[in-house]
């Protein structure tokens, strides 16, 4: 069996298809991690969320903020944005089935060395504790899903501390697992930059460069940041090279030592200035 990661999606189905077939995947003996954002951007959401869970147990499946976004327009707990190309999803006969399958996805995966999440980590979660506030979101999503769904919106806690509790700790948690770029040394976090990192002097950096990473131990394998492109340093791997944004869909073999396989995308969005 080999274990292929693939990088964000983002409804890019036909690109999707093109990496598979090249990877020469088999759902007979292969297993393919995805890093999340299954949807939105690109033009066939509809489509990929089909094919990714007819894969069943072969697809291991992390969810994006976009997927969570899908979530909350579906349980009418969050309006369609302008932005969105998720309007086929919501008409789909199958729906239903397709909001309950992400529904029933993680937040965070470990398996043989390896923790997928789609954003990050802060420095002071080891990844014990990383999986342990991923099972409480998860866990409360599914109990009462358009209640979480409704408040997991804001930037606010942005510092961890074990004492948060309640929806300010589960959105803290969502916050980083699904929108984290950056971060301080002590755990703050800024989930509204977008674009390259900061300048070096600035206390805000890519949360997998720290030293005292409680999760160094462990490879991480991440998604969410289009603008670094392919990452493989400081024992993380990323894997979102800008698919909608007309860069490429990329796939790595996370069993063995070779070199990532892209295919180049169309572009469905164009890079904001």
């Amino acid at each position: 069996m080999t274990r292929y990661a693939i990088g964000d999606v983002q409804g890019c189905y036909e690109e999707l298809r093109d990496l598979l077939a090249r990877l020469r995947f088999s759902p007979d003996r292969d297993r393919v991690w995805f890093v999340g954002d299954l949807v939105n951007r690109g033009p066939q959401s509809l489509e990929t969320l089909r094919l990714v869970r007819a894969l069943g147990d072969n697809a291991v499946v992390v969810l994006g903020n976009h997927d969570l976004h899908l979530l909350a327009v579906l349980h009418g707990a969050r309006p369609k944005r302008r932005s969105d190309t998720l309007d086929e999803v919501l008409a789909a006969s199958d729906r239903r089935a397709l909001a309950d399958w992400l529904l029933s996805r993680p937040l965070a995966h470990h398996e043989a060395g390896d923790l997928m999440v789609h954003a990050g980590v802060v420095p002071a979660w080891t990844v014990t504790q990383t999986l342990e506030l991923a099972r409480e979101v998860e866990t409360a999503l599914r109990r009462d899903p358009r209640r979480i769904l409704e408040r997991m919106y804001g930037n606010e806690p942005d510092r961890w501390s074990p004492q948060l509790t309640g929806m300010e700790r589960l959105r803290f948690a969502i916050n980083v697992l699904t929108r984290l770029r950056v971060c301080s040394a002590d755990g703050q976090i800024d989930v509204d930059l977008k674009g390259p990192p900061p300048p070096p002097l600035s206390p805000m950096r890519p949360w997998f460069v720290f030293e005292e990473r409680a999760s160094r131990g462990t490879r991480i394998v991440f998604g969410h940041w289009s603008a670094l492109g392919l990452v493989r340093s400081h024992g993380v791997i990323g894997l979102d090279t800008g698919c909608v944004w007309g860069g490429a869909l990329t796939a790595i073999n996370l069993d063995a030592v070779a070199a990532p396989l892209s295919v180049a995308c169309r572009g469905y969005q164009e890079i904001e200035a």
